[in-house]
């Protein structure tokens, strides 16, 4: 049994550690109520902006942008990886990378290249681990994210795929079901379909046009599906590709910022286990330590008595 000053030593250090994790939950608490709040306000553009782009996949305007066609073979596949810039936030990066390269060796024995693009330092460091072809990288993004700081990414796997270079492009990252559920999520950005528009392949009714040619809100007065299309200006090419490529930052933006609100959820549980765990450490500790400073006290009484007896 360990000595009673280094019992003590070791109490007192674990209840140093206890007051950092202590400390670090109440942080990720504010945090994550913060990214809850950003992540929730993206989703209404994301949907209105999502249900645009699925009306103009049944448009027949004079113009098709490129992301709207899909390939006939697919060689290549470009994959974003969002993860987060630091650790301990519990199994959310590692449940996030290993659906990532699971999917990536069922791509390699289909025969198939994978290019990267990784957000968050987590991801780069794993990728550059495992050998990956990561054509860009982003870190650093801090605790709220800015499309102005992510465009340069994502344009790399956007021109990427315009030039023909990949086929396909998904998303990896960790969607926010509740403070105590995220979970990993991967999604095909391009090209665009009826299902990642989230629109039924046989949906007969679509949204209506204003007198004025500006699209109007979410209002669905019955037009069949064929029978309709926008009225663009000046033209329809510079709209649809503006439109179009804002869709697909939106898409990104908002992965980015569910997944900054998973981490601030997971490290704040991850956190308060690690408190509890300490908490519990620190009892088992001070257990023994009453049970090692009782032998020692009995073992100086005995030798009292025994000394007493020995004179006597």
């Amino acid at each position: 049994m360990a000595g009673s000053k280094e019992i003590r030593t070791k109490i007192k250090s674990v209840e140093n550690t206890r007051k950092i994790t202590k400390a670090m939950e109440m942080v990720a608490a504010s945090k994550m109520r913060k990214a809850q709040d950003r992540m929730r306000a993206s989703r209404p553009y994301a949907d209105k902006i999502r249900n645009v782009a699925a009306h103009l996949s049944y448009a027949n305007p004079e113009y098709k942008h490129p992301f709207l066609i899909k390939r006939d073979v697919v060689k290549t596949v470009g994959l974003i990886v969002v993860s987060s810039d630091k650790g301990l936030c519990g199994g959310l990066n590692t449940n996030m990378l290993r659906l990532s390269v699971n999917q990536m060796k069922a791509w390699e024995s289909e025969g198939k290249k994978i290019a990267v693009s990784a957000v968050g330092n987590k991801g780069f460091s794993f990728m550059l681990r495992v050998g990956a072809d990561v054509k860009s990288h982003i870190t650093g993004l801090g605790d709220v994210p800015h499309l102005e700081t992510l465009i340069g990414t994502i344009k790399v796997m956007l021109d990427a795929y315009t030039a023909g270079e990949i086929d396909q492009l998904y998303i990896c990252y960790t969607k926010f079901i509740n403070t105590m559920k995220q979970e990993p999520v991967m999604q095909q950005l391009l090209p665009l379909s009826d299902e990642h528009l989230g629109v039924h392949p046989h949906h007969e009714k679509v949204e209506p046009l204003s007198t004025s040619g500006v699209i109007k809100g979410a209002v669905n007065v019955g037009i069949a599906k064929g029978h309709w299309d926008y009225i663009y200006e000046p033209e329809a090419q510079p709209v649809i590709d503006e439109l179009v490529v804002r869709y697909i930052e939106s898409l990104i933006y908002n992965a980015v910022a569910e997944n900054m609100a998973s981490e601030q959820s997971s490290r704040m549980v991850a956190m308060k286990s690690a408190s509890d765990n300490a908490k519990s450490v620190i009892g088992e500790l001070k257990l023994v330590y009453n049970k090692a400073r009782q032998a020692a006290i009995t073992k100086e009484i005995s030798e009292i008595v025994g000394g007493a007896a020995a004179v006597a």
